[in-house]
């Protein structure tokens, strides 16, 4: 079946074509390079792995609460709204919510491999071509993988949040090969992957656990080497254009909060979208969720040097602002030993089967 017979609202067959303006730059130079990112980029290489036989596609997941969530994490539980609705409309609600969840992680993978292949293209210098390269590669193995899961065990796609796809547009129609970098490497996969985490460490299902602990590993290093290409570029640039770049972050930041709203659900279910919002935006979890969306990417945005009073202005208004005190790196490494954890648990349970299967073929022989 094809994913178009599959959209809850329809999408057009054709493709979205974003014009993209900017060289494709070549550089001679090929014995020199930055050794964090050489680091990065065998690091890059060394985690490959493929999401066919990593994955235990085989467990179950329940459609009507794809990641196993309590309660308390739907802000509508508690309101009027949520009191009229029949189980049976209870129920396609949350089927709607985890497509709409999923499907928006994968648009924006395949944002993420777009622009990661643009980023191949445009970085003057050849060891973020080398690193971007890697990343390009790790998208794809994302977009099988979130593709496989939205069909097979959701059943359903929801088509791009326009938020999502302003910004993807943006970072690709630019000119500037900086721009790619910060639209995707930072606002776009920062707040991607603090999306991740938060659904990875509250979910209870072990499949939606699985595939978020090892796409997690990979987006670190995406993230890591949007900080490192662009904290010494930024360190150069002029008031004038450090301010534009400014601007970029400020009206990104907001697209990207909004972008997690779930309007699109209200709307496709012919609920009062704009009480629904009412209730999202005032609920307690929905706050910390803001919160913890922007984690990663405030001080990464702090880290590169675009930390001028309009940044910080559109921060404080978000109530994210405290998130510049956050050890990035050691979030970083907390992604990294998560997967590794889930890795050494397959492999013991593994072990133990095979164990399993040799003692029952003793005991079978000794009868």
């Amino acid at each position: 079946m094809s994913s178009y017979d599959l959209y809850s609202t329809p999408v057009p067959t054709e493709t979205w074509n974003v014009p993209m303006a900017g060289d494709a730059r070549f550089t001679w130079e090929y014995d020199e390079g930055r050794d964090r990112l050489l680091n990065l980029y065998q690091k890059g290489k060394d985690k490959q792995w493929d999401a066919a036989k990593r994955i235990d596609w085989d467990l179950e997941v329940d459609p009507i609460n794809v990641a196993g969530l309590p309660d308390n994490f739907n802000p509508l539980v508690g309101s009027d709204i949520w009191d009229k609705m029949s189980q049976k409309e209870r129920d396609e609600f949350g089927r709607h919510q985890g497509s709409w969840l999923f499907s928006q992680f994968l648009h924006g993978e395949q944002g993420a491999l777009n622009v990661s292949a643009r980023i191949v293209q445009s970085v003057p210098d050849l060891d973020s071509k080398f690193y971007a390269a890697t990343q390009t590669m790790d998208e794809a193995r994302h977009v099988e993988l979130y593709a496989k899961f939205v069909h097979e065990k959701i059943g359903m796609y929801y088509p791009i949040n326009q938020d999502l796809a302003k910004l993807l547009a943006e970072s690709l129609e630019d000119s500037r090969w900086d721009l790619p970098y910060l639209g995707m490497q930072v606002l776009i996969e920062g707040l991607a992957l603090a999306a991740f985490g938060l659904y990875r460490d509250m979910s209870t299902n072990p499949l939606v656990k699985q595939l978020l602990a090892y796409v997690m590993q990979d987006e670190a290093r995406h993230v890591a080497f949007g900080r490192l290409a662009l904290k010494d570029y930024y360190a150069q640039l002029t008031d004038k254009e450090r301010a534009e770049r400014e601007e970029f972050v400020v009206e990104g930041c907001y697209l990207m909060r909004d972008r997690f709203k779930g309007r699109e659900v209200f709307e496709q279910l012919n609920m009062p979208v704009d009480k629904c919002m009412e209730y999202v935006d005032n609920s307690d979890m929905y706050t910390l969720y803001q919160s913890l969306l922007f984690s990663r990417i405030v001080p990464c945005v702090r880290d590169v040097g675009l930390w001028g009073d309009k940044v910080k202005a559109a921060y404080a208004d978000m109530g994210v602002l405290d998130n510049a005190k956050a050890d990035l790196e050691a979030l970083m490494r907390q992604d990294e030993e998560i997967a590794e954890k889930v890795d050494e648990e397959k492999y013991a349970a593994e072990l133990a089967a095979r164990k399993t299967e040799v003692d029952e073929a003793i005991a079978l022989g000794a009868e």
